[in-house]
């Protein structure tokens, strides 16, 4: 009876020791995730913006969307450096409400085009880094409010602005610009796409969603991506749609979404903007919920893109699901 008593409190003691080494190493792994935790990003709306060998990274900033627009730098798309804010309230346009920004080159000068009290405004800098400021403190004028721009740049020299209106849903429409970057030319305005098809809008609201255009032109073929539903719905996510003008008409991808919960396995996907890395691979950073239990702070990821061969001259879109991975600070 001893004997056995001594054998069964040995192997009592074994289990307690691998029962405090597990929760050691799980101790551990939450402590890390914690660091990982404090180490993300989150920009909603995110754009990143390739000058030479570095990448900017803009976005809204959540929880302090009133003081303006931050940038991250990275050479490497892995190392993300907080460089502070590039544009800040006061130097341009805006109260509060800095959303969505998109920053480019034009005329050996940057600027931003960006929300600002659910207006659109266009700053410039000498530097993707800022300061972007206005001489003059102005939004593009609009009958209607207006968030969400993109500035696409075609090869005969025109400037074109992708926007949404808010009048009857979020509606996507498309401008010409004029050549200061000022205005819209009123008569060219035409709308473009609104959220009819069922993945569109699958909490079948009043108001329905069609936002965060980003345009890209392959072939002679103009491709129109956006995200649609309310940014709070889970199901948020990325479709895209294709003409021979830009004005449209547009015909939808009939495999819409290419980006969504269901194939990358978070809430709220969406509201990104194209860019080619240094190697020339297409990815799309984009920001997610910042779990399954609640939307903000919104995540900011990045994913790859490929493009396939349809029909002719058109492309299929997929996303690489195993290159998907979330930006995070690194320590400077």
């Amino acid at each position: 009876m001893n004997w056995n008593r001594k054998r069964i409190s040995k192997k009592w003691k074994t289990v307690l020791w691998i029962i405090v080494l597990s929760s050691i190493s799980q101790l551990k792994a939450l402590s890390q995730a914690g660091q990982d935790t404090d180490k993300q990003i989150y920009l909603a709306d995110p754009a990143i913006f390739r000058s030479d060998k570095t990448y900017y990274l803009y976005g809204t900033v959540e929880g302090n969307a009133g003081s303006g627009f931050k940038v991250y730098t990275s050479t490497d798309q892995k190392n993300w450096q907080d460089k502070g804010y590039a544009l800040k309230k006061g130097e341009a346009f805006g109260n509060g409400g800095f959303w969505a920004p998109q920053v480019f080159s034009y005329k050996k000068k940057y600027y931003i085009a960006y929300v600002a009290d659910e207006q659109i405004a266009i700053a410039e800098s000498n530097s993707p880094l800022g300061p972007f400021v206005q001489k003059e403190m102005r939004a593009l004028k609009a009958s209607v409010k207006q968030i969400d721009p993109f500035v696409y740049f075609d090869n005969d020299g025109k400037i074109y602005l992708y926007h949404v209106r808010l009048a009857k849903g979020n509606r996507l429409f498309v401008a010409e610009l004029n050549e200061e970057l000022t205005d819209i030319k009123p008569e060219t305005l035409k709308e473009c796409i609104s959220a009819t098809e069922p993945w569109e809008n699958t909490a079948n609201a009043e108001w329905p969603v069609a936002e965060g255009p980003t345009v890209m032109k392959r072939n002679g073929l103009y491709y129109l991506f956006y995200t649609a539903n309310d940014f709070r719905n889970p199901d948020y996510a990325v479709g895209y749609a294709t003409s021979t003008s830009p004005y449209g008409p547009w015909q939808k991808y009939e495999g819409n979404p290419i980006l969504s919960r269901k194939n990358i396995g978070q809430n709220g996907t969406g509201h990104g903007d194209f860019f080619r890395d240094a190697d020339g691979k297409l990815n799309y950073v984009f920001h997610t919920h910042n779990s399954a239990e609640k939307v903000a702070k919104r995540r900011t990821a990045v994913i790859q893109f490929h493009m396939l061969k349809k029909q002719g001259k058109t492309a299929v879109f997929e996303p690489e699901q195993n290159t998907f991975h979330y930006l995070k600070v690194t320590d400077n």
